[in-house]
């Protein structure tokens, strides 16, 4: 596992886009570049950061395909709190990505497993991620696998928790009850059958679950801690989330940063 600690949330940021940017544009192979994505605010300033990339005649994503990672049930696309509105609201709208190219759960879908089970298909038939872009929640949750979800979890429907619902009720009113009870989420399987993947952490409120990834037992109570048995995960943090990391583990990624950097 690979840890890189920045400053600050805008660093970290810049960090993790001129990342992504690098590996699209080293991508030599006829089929497209394959991107998982994440909604939520970690990644906002990724986000903002590749399109000024983009803008800028930078990075193309012209042969990007992106796959996100999840999505509430119940919610149609066209509300401003489903993740099909977000991830264009965000991200699509400012890049030249073809239509075509998107994908994202259907929220929608009368047949969830149906849904889940041709995502799952369409990530195999493009041959995998190349690069899977997550955040986690202050539980460690990954997308929408909960504390005690499967660490081989494929992608199928989640129910969430009073937890989960109550941290996203500030999109929603700061009314709980308004928040879907229920979403559509690849797995952590689904993820870290990925060739590299990329988790954004920051902020106070996150430290006990950047401390759970980075040093804790791997164990489903945490979901996150599945990256340790990744051979291509890296953590993106800021100082702020690094807290409750020991004084010798943030020392060692420092160094280790450091000499990557020479």
């Amino acid at each position: 596992m690979r840890v890189v600690i920045q400053d600050d949330y805008e660093k970290m940021s810049k960090w993790a886009a001129d990342y992504i940017a690098a590996k699209i544009n080293a991508h030599k192979e006829d089929r497209p570049f394959v991107l998982g994505l994440p909604t939520g605010s970690s990644p906002i300033g990724v986000y903002k950061e590749l399109i000024k990339k983009n803008k800028a005649g930078e990075l193309s994503f012209k042969n990007v395909v992106t796959f996100n990672m999840d999505e509430y049930l119940g919610l149609p696309r066209e509300h401003d709190q489903s993740y099909w509105y977000f991830m264009h609201d965000n991200f699509f709208d400012h890049i030249e990505i073809p239509a075509e190219n998107i994908n994202i759960l259907n929220g929608m879908t009368d047949d969830p497993e149906g849904e889940c089970a041709r995502y799952e298909e369409k990530i195999a038939s493009y041959g995998g991620i190349d690069l899977f872009m997550g955040g986690i929640g202050v539980d460690g949750h990954l997308a929408f696998n909960e504390p005690y979800t499967s660490l081989t979890s494929r992608t199928g429907l989640r129910d969430l928790t009073t937890d989960t619902r109550i941290v996203n009720s500030r999109f929603f009113g700061g009314d709980p009850e308004k928040v879907p009870a229920q979403a559509l989420s690849v797995g952590i399987g689904t993820v870290t059958d990925a060739k590299e993947v990329l988790v954004l952490i920051s902020g106070h409120n996150k430290a006990r679950a950047l401390a759970a990834t980075v040093e804790g037992s791997v164990s489903q109570k945490w979901t996150c801690s599945a990256l340790q048995m990744h051979n291509g995960a890296i953590i993106a943090c800021d100082e702020a989330a690094c807290g409750e990391l020991t004084v010798d583990t943030y020392k060692y990624f420092l160094d280790i940063e450091k000499k990557e950097r020479l």
